[in-house]
């Protein structure tokens, strides 16, 4: 599943694209992709809308149109937006279509059928259920040291497990959770709760630290508009990595094996010497 940096890349790019861009019609093709907006409903409230612009809350894409209406989206493991020329057939998984003036089409494609889209209108947008529920953005005045020590105190749950609680901490995954915490030198086993003011400000700093280096990462890519989203998955960043994925593999600060544990049903890397309980 893709974390805040590849959202952030793909609506940056999405909003150079499709920006200003009048949707003629738009299609839903699995109508369990917006099961609040039946596909009658979703060509009516989308057809001859523009885009004004896209930009993102935490992992969801944001289409903000010029008829009051917000399309919300997101990608769950496998989703993609794909800018095609109207001859060229659909790929197989298309699951919605958004038809531009210009002869061009924005598709969703999704092998997996766990994407998800929603229309709103724009004016309740931060009443949605997708969208209040979630933590403050990690670059955010809101998201601070002193937020970030408070609900940590809240949770008695493993430190990784909390730090994929979108409602605590926003936008980490599997990869950027083991990255931060092994940055900080943080068990990712002891209790939230447990850990240490100075150790909490150190992991504050480090999940913006990886966050922003993997969107700078991405920023030096080039982008196919027919791939959207797989011009930044696979983009050569797992290179970085010091301990995702790299179990057995020496650490990079002090050459012990790098560990992998099953955390909540997900893979978690550290380092046991530099991370210890």
């Amino acid at each position: 599943m893709p974390e805040l940096p590849e959202v952030e890349l793909v609506v940056q790019s999405m909003d150079s694209l499709v920006k200003g861009r009048r949707i003629i019609v738009a299609e839903l093709l699995r109508a369990r992709l917006a099961p609040e907006n039946p596909p009658a409903q979703f060509a009516e409230r989308l057809s001859g809308a523009t885009i004004n612009f896209v930009h993102r809350r935490g992992k969801h894409i944001l289409f903000d149109l010029d008829n009051a209406e917000t399309l919300i989206a997101h990608l769950r493991m496998s989703g993609r937006f794909m800018l095609l020329p109207v001859e060229r057939d659909l790929p197989k998984y298309s699951h919605a279509v958004f038809y531009f003036e210009d002869e061009t089409r924005l598709v969703f494609q999704d092998q997996r059928h766990f994407g998800f889209m929603k229309i709103v209108a724009t004016a309740k947008l931060h009443e949605a259920k997708e969208i209040k529920k979630l933590a403050p953005e990690p670059f955010s005045e809101a998201f601070s040291a002193q937020y970030f020590r408070a609900v940590l105190k809240t949770s008695r749950k493993s430190l990784k497990e909390f730090l994929l609680d979108q409602t605590k901490v926003l936008g980490l995954g599997n990869i950027y959770a083991s990255e931060a915490m092994f940055l900080a030198r943080a068990n990712p086993q002891i209790a939230a709760n447990r850990l240490s003011a100075r150790k909490a400000n150190v992991l504050f700093e480090k999940i913006r630290e990886v966050l922003q280096e993997s969107i700078a990462h991405g920023s030096t890519l080039n982008v196919n508009p027919e791939n959207i989203d797989g011009s930044y998955y696979g983009g050569g960043y797992e290179h970085h990595w010091r301990v995702y994925d790299r179990e057995k593999e020496p650490c990079v600060n002090c050459e012990t094996a790098i560990k992998r544990i099953v955390q909540g049903g997900r893979s978690t890397y550290f380092c046991p010497r530099c991370q210890p309980k």
